[in-house]
């Protein structure tokens, strides 16, 4: 963990609470300045509750918290006009052209008609949305409003970006259309952080993450550095007619680190998966075999013992 001296934000011991519910328990972490940083975890695991403390929009019920070197506390109007916030439900105004939601936007923050034009311009070339300008919003497909978003929060020119589960609900290809606009934005120096519960997600966007369940942290590092610390080079995954079975991993000569036995598949975490595939055949008689590399997911699992989504 880097020290709070270099850091865009600095957490220790962040609590937040809900009556009797500790929705964050005492994390402690810190974001560079220009790194893509994620909270990976399930639905509920403190994840939003963070990000909201963040963004000045939620007090923090104890420990301390420092963004952009200032206190949410006493300064969240000045922490706030630097920010970029994309929620996790996009909140635009579908009666309103897809110009005008950003330039009322921009409106905001106090910048000129004339400024605020050629803002909108910029943005809208940026995130692939000048041809559909003057266009109403309700019709725009789910990917297109969340590139829309992307392209409100940057209207201020934020040096901090927050992001809440930027690509839920999304397909595949408008997916990866969000990614390569938040990669762009990563090259051009803005600090972006980020909640997914998608694994994939945090691999290909997060530089570093902490993992999170029941509001606290599990563990923190690289996602490289996570899979290898934390996991075999590959997995093999079983599939059955019927129950899964329960087996050691023992039962495989050595060639299984662990095994981890799912509802519908059993998990074999090995370092040679094509080797151990005949073995498997041979012993479990499954219905079908694949074998993958390591994720963020087998992390997780391992952590936790249950999936990212359950």
């Amino acid at each position: 963990m880097s020290g709070a001296g270099d850091a865009l934000i600095s957490a220790r011991g962040l609590v937040k609470s809900f009556g009797t519910l500790r929705a964050v328990d005492g994390i402690d972490f810190d974001v560079r300045r220009g790194e893509a940083f994620g909270f990976l975890g399930p639905n509920g695991a403190g994840k939003s509750s963070t990000m909201r403390m963040i963004g000045c929009v939620s007090p923090i019920t104890g420990g301390t918290l420092s963004v952009l070197g200032l206190d949410p506390a006493h300064d969240g109007p000045r922490i706030r006009s630097r920010l970029g916030v994309v929620p996790q439900l996009d909140t635009l105004d579908n009666e309103l052209t897809v110009r005008e939601n950003l330039i009322i936007y921009g409106r905001y923050f106090g910048l000129s008609r004339k400024q605020v034009r050629e803002r909108a311009d910029e943005l809208l070339e940026f995130v692939q949305l000048a041809e559909r300008a003057t266009d109403r919003v309700e019709p725009l497909s789910g990917g297109m409003k969340r590139r829309l978003t992307i392209a409100r929060s940057l209207v201020n020119e934020p040096e901090l970006m927050l992001l809440d589960e930027p690509t839920t609900g999304l397909d595949p290809q408008a997916r990866h259309a969000v990614w390569d606009r938040l990669f762009r934005l990563k090259r051009q120096g803005v600090t972006l952080v980020l909640t997914t519960h998608y694994m994939d997600e945090a691999e290909q966007l997060c530089d570093r993450l902490v993992i999170m369940d029941h509001g606290k942290i599990a563990e923190e590092g690289s996602p490289l550095e996570l899979i290898e610390r934390l996991s075999t080079r590959e997995v093999v995954e079983l599939r059955f007619h019927g129950d899964v079975p329960t087996v050691e991993a023992g039962l495989f000569d050595g060639r299984v680190a662990r095994t981890e036995a799912l509802p519908d598949r059993l998990l074999l975490y090995t370092d040679d998966g094509d080797a151990l595939v005949p073995i498997a055949h041979e012993r479990l008689q499954p219905q079908s075999v694949l074998v993958r590399r390591s994720t963020l997911e087998d992390v997780f699992l391992r952590l936790t013992g249950r999936t990212l989504v359950d």
